[in-house]
């Protein structure tokens, strides 16, 4: 090896590993922002459902089922609080809509200054009535 080509090896293997640890952070913080995306739509799912079973008692009687707005909105506030995370929750009807929204930091990209990451998920549930009329045995 001649004088003129010392330190060219150096040079790609410091190229090769900043490239390496781009690629093992997007596998390893998109794996990790992919399931905080999963966890804040479960969230947000798990607490409209909360919301709404919380029924007007005047809507049941009327063979609908209505959330109560202000029942409705705490019981969807209460799962989230749970949860450790917040939310906006928006009661249209017979409609309960839940968005949780948070942030996902970064292990390994956060080296290169992405620190943090926000995923949101959202979670809409109606309230249904079951039963209508009762069944009788054969």
């Amino acid at each position: 090896m001649g004088r003129d080509e010392r330190g060219q090896v150096t040079a790609f293997m410091a190229v090769f590993v900043v490239a390496l640890l781009a690629v093992a952070g997007l596998v390893v913080d998109g794996g990790y922002t992919l399931a905080a995306k999963r966890r804040a739509i479960n969230e947000a799912e798990g607490a409209a459902r909360a919301g709404a079973q919380a029924l007007l008692p005047a809507s049941l009687r009327q063979g609908r089922a209505i959330p109560d707005p202000a029942r409705a909105a705490a019981a969807a506030h209460g799962y989230l609080a749970e949860t450790g995370h917040v939310g906006t929750v928006d009661i249209t009807g017979d409609r309960v809509l839940v968005t949780v929204s948070f942030e996902q930091p970064m292990l390994i990209l956060g080296i290169g200054g992405i620190g943090k990451v926000t995923v949101t998920g959202r979670g809409e549930a109606r309230g249904v009535r079951g039963v209508v009329r009762p069944e009788t045995a054969p």
